[in-house]
């Protein structure tokens, strides 16, 4: 087993050392840069590359995150072997806002976070060179590179990406009232001008909650840390959706469901057991529905991360070490070349 595979399974124990030393080295080791989103809206990346590495790994985050909440993750996978590139997402992170209030996650069309993705891969990826593409998405990032993945292309043109894992997925939203009702609120508040792009109900500006309430990870360490990259860097702070973005998440994840028989990229789709975020039961129908349509995603069904919440890639590290394994094991066997050899390495 490699050194740093074994180091996934103790790393909580020195975390703030890791975070001071190995990963802040790492990070300062990072390429920044920029490109024209739809609507000329900036939109930022990151990109950490080694001369020999001739694979990367496109990550797409979630909601309000940025790139700069995955510094451990690129570090995992840059450490076995892969360039690592991450965009923040229109209206988070570095990138542009749409509104004068920074706090509201707002977006005038889902499909805008999907086309700047496609620039992102067309534009800025491909002209790298890279042997072999994959890509790891988290929640609406999931959601986003599930609906670029699904997009139609000439028949004699394969897949961007050889392999994709979708962790915890936004293929659904869990919704805190009957379907019908917040179908009811959202209609009304869109044709509201004054509420379209205000705070859906119950949310508002970012605020820190205490980690024993907190419904994304049972680390610690790392709720901390996101705690405190918030804290240094205010400006990267989101807080709740606008009615607007709530209605177009709502209609994203019935896209995804829609044209999940559409996707032709071999996907690996990890499921958190203790999920309060999205629906699972969502993220089965889209297994359901790449089976149906003889594409079966890995295993047929979710690999479910049992214990996990919805940050499965932030959780405590038996739950991390499940999860990136999993990944990398299932990237290695869809390699053109020199499969064997990732694979080999992986295992030590």
């Amino acid at each position: 087993m490699s050194h740093i595979k074994q180091s996934w399974l103790t790393r909580e124990l020195g975390f703030a050392a890791f975070s001071t030393g190995p990963l802040l080295d790492f990070w300062r080791h990072r390429q920044e840069g920029e490109f024209t989103g739809v609507n000329g809206v900036p939109i930022r990346y990151v990109r950490f590359h080694a001369p020999h590495h001739d694979q990367v790994v496109v990550v797409s985050p979630g909601r309000i995150e940025s790139y700069m909440k995955y510094p451990e993750v690129a570090y995992d996978l840059f450490h076995c072997g892969y360039d690592v590139m991450i965009l923040d997402h229109r209206g988070q992170g570095r990138s542009g806002r749409m509104l004068e209030d920074s706090h509201r996650g707002h977006v005038h069309l889902f499909d805008d976070y999907v086309d700047d993705l496609a620039t992102f891969c067309e534009e800025v990826v491909a002209p790298l060179g890279y042997r072999q593409k994959y890509a790891l998405a988290h929640s609406m990032g999931g959601a986003i590179l599930a609906l670029y993945l699904a997009r139609r292309r000439p028949a004699d043109t394969p897949p961007f990406f050889a392999a994709a894992t979708l962790c915890a997925p936004m293929t659904g939203i869990t919704l805190p009232m009957p379907g019908w009702m917040v179908r009811r609120i959202l209609n009304w508040a869109e044709g509201n001008p004054a509420r379209r792009d205000f705070y859906a109900i119950g949310t508002g500006h970012w605020q820190p909650l205490p980690f024993l309430v907190n419904r994304l990870t049972h680390s610690r360490e790392r709720y901390q840390r996101t705690l405190r990259y918030y804290a240094d860097y205010p400006e990267l702070r989101v807080g709740g959706p606008t009615y607007h973005w709530v209605r177009e998440g709502v209609l994203a994840g019935e896209q995804v469901l829609a044209k999940a028989k559409d996707i032709d990229t071999p996907l690996l789709l990890l499921q958190a057991s203790e999920d309060r975020v999205v629906d699972n039961r969502s993220q089965q129908a889209f297994c359901q529905a790449m089976t149906q349509a003889g594409r079966p995603c890995e295993g047929g069904k979710p690999l479910v991360i049992k214990g996990a919440r919805h940050e499965i890639l932030f959780e405590r590290d038996a739950l991390r070490a499940q999860a990136l394994d999993a990944t990398l094991r299932f990237f290695a066997r869809h390699s053109q070349s020199g499969g064997a050899a990732a694979l080999h390495t992986i295992r030590g």
